[in-house]
């Protein structure tokens, strides 16, 4: 109606001209103003519109921006950006890498010490330390007996499963049996099967030392691959995924069991605490009342100000009663918990270790920002550091570097944050042993000083030091009828 009554009424838009006889029937001046005169009127509506569309077009955008969705952590750890309100983070101090074998081999060192400590039992082949592997690997004596026992012992499961290796050396006649004094002879036979043809002929000629260390991990990590894939190998992991299922299973109906008899035990002193209240209390009401009727008795002779000291005394009795009540209410809970949590600690821990020792393989902990794995070994004190490609290891060996590790994580991303929460998990177990592995090592240094010391005086004997221990292993676990023959063999 309005559009209709504005075009029956004006003869011009913009500005609008209204009739004649209109404006002088309503008195509506005929004269323009004096900014439309000149010009200056419309500019004016066309500037406050404009001025009005950025205005419009701010506050659109500063809506927008306040619609913008928040980040949602964790993310992946190459999208973090930093913050102005992040905490600060603590400066990862770079990994040692001083390894005596080449950097690009030390995952093979730590593959083959793993597989031999974790099945020794299954190999007859008695523990050593990852140190003294590495020092064995380095040396260039041929018949070292740490080496010669770990190659006999996995040649020797490589036969007695009949495989392929045991096929292979059928057709060349050997014998079924692996001796301290044959064992390069297999060597040979096993790097002529695999196709690791290089230095062949050095190990046949009895030159095994001068193969070079690469070579060396690369011949016992094909080895170790081998007897991986053995039956003897494969009934043992099933043997040890049966029993950590057990034990997981066990734990789990401790824990249950522990809970209802946790809760079992609140509600029973719950109960007696209630019945002592409510005994007390019924007390109390006796007392009060007996006290009440003999005030009543003496209000007639005794001053007013004698009522208030009446009544607080029995509020005294109410509040002392009371508190007695809370407090051996409080000692009887505490007491059945702390039993029982004493009784399920020394469970948990005897499960956990049992678990441990069932492990069926050594996993990552985790992965940092750039894809680096952390390894931890629980018969090795340190905590090693893979590249993403696997062609770089670094380890960590102090509680310092372990604390500075771990607070320089960030937990907004997804492989920190996950690499964090190990890190904690297993903070306790890390830090101890790398705190001991720090102490033996320092231990060492101590004892070869004073040998280094003795030495100037009287010729000490080169295995009096600590560091060529790898040279006085003895296999304390082949078993005895083995030892006899190797002794034979030795004769012969």
């Amino acid at each position: 109606m309005l559009k209709i009554f504005i075009r029956e009424s004006t003869s011009q838009n913009s500005p609008w001209i209204v009739h004649m006889d209109l404006a002088k029937k309503y008195g509506i001046p005929t004269e323009p103003p004096k900014d439309m005169i000149n010009g200056e009127g419309l500019s004016k509506a066309r500037k406050r519109l404009a001025n009005g569309t950025a205005e419009d077009a701010s506050k659109r955008s500063k809506k927008d921006e306040e619609q913008v969705v928040p980040v949602k952590y964790p993310i992946d750890d190459l999208l973090v950006k930093p913050v102005a309100d992040d905490p600060l983070l603590s400066k990862r101090c770079p990994p040692s890498t001083d390894f005596k074998v080449p950097i690009s081999s030390v995952g093979d060192l730590l593959m083959v010490w793993d597989f031999c400590m974790s099945f020794g039992r299954l190999l007859c082949l008695s523990p050593f330390s990852l140190s003294d592997l590495e020092n064995a690997i380095c040396h260039k004596e041929t018949n070292l007996v740490l080496l010669v026992e770990i190659h006999t012992a996995l040649l020797n499961l490589l036969i007695n499963d009949e495989g392929e290796y045991y096929e292979f050396i059928q057709n060349k006649n050997r014998k079924s049996k692996v001796s301290l004094v044959t064992w390069k002879e297999y060597l040979c036979d096993f790097m002529e099967m695999t196709s690791i043809s290089s230095n062949i002929s050095t190990v046949r000629r009895g030159h095994y030392g001068l193969v070079p260390t690469s070579l060396k991990l690369e011949i016992l990590r094909e080895l170790v691959d081998e007897a991986i894939a053995t039956i003897a190998v494969k009934e043992k992991l099933d043997e040890r995924i049966d029993q950590q299922q057990a034990l997981a299973a066990e734990k789990r109906e401790i824990a249950r069991k522990s809970k209802e008899e946790q809760k079992l035990i609140m509600e029973v002193a719950t109960e007696k605490e209630m019945n002592q209240t409510n005994a007390v209390q019924d007390g109390n009401e006796n007392v009060n009342s007996q006290l009440v009727a003999k005030e009543g008795k003496e209000r007639k002779n005794a001053p007013t100000s004698k009522m208030g000291d009446a009544k607080l005394h029995l509020d005294g009795n109410e509040n002392v009663n009371s508190q007695l009540v809370a407090k051996e209410a409080k000692e009887r809970k505490n007491a059945p918990a702390s039993k029982m949590g004493d009784v399920k600690l020394h469970l948990g821990r005897h499960l956990e270790k049992e678990l441990l020792d069932q492990s069926v393989r050594t996993s990552p902990l985790g992965k940092d920002r750039y894809y680096n794995r952390y390894w931890f070994f629980r018969r090795e004190g340190r905590l090693f550091v893979e590249s993403a490609d696997s062609k770089e290891w670094g380890y960590y060996s102090t509680k310092e570097e372990l604390d500075a590790l771990i607070g320089s994580l960030n937990i907004k991303g997804i492989r920190e944050r996950a690499l964090k929460q190990q890190l904690d998990k297993f903070y306790n177990k890390i830090s101890n042993a790398v705190e001991k592995r720090l102490k033996e090592v320092t231990h060492q240094l101590l004892v070869e000083e004073a040998v280094l010391r003795r030495s100037s005086r009287v010729h000490a004997h080169p295995k009096d030091s600590p560091s060529t221990s790898f040279l006085e292993y003895v296999n304390t676990w082949k078993p005895i009828q083995k030892r006899n023959r190797s002794k034979e063999d030795r004769a012969t």
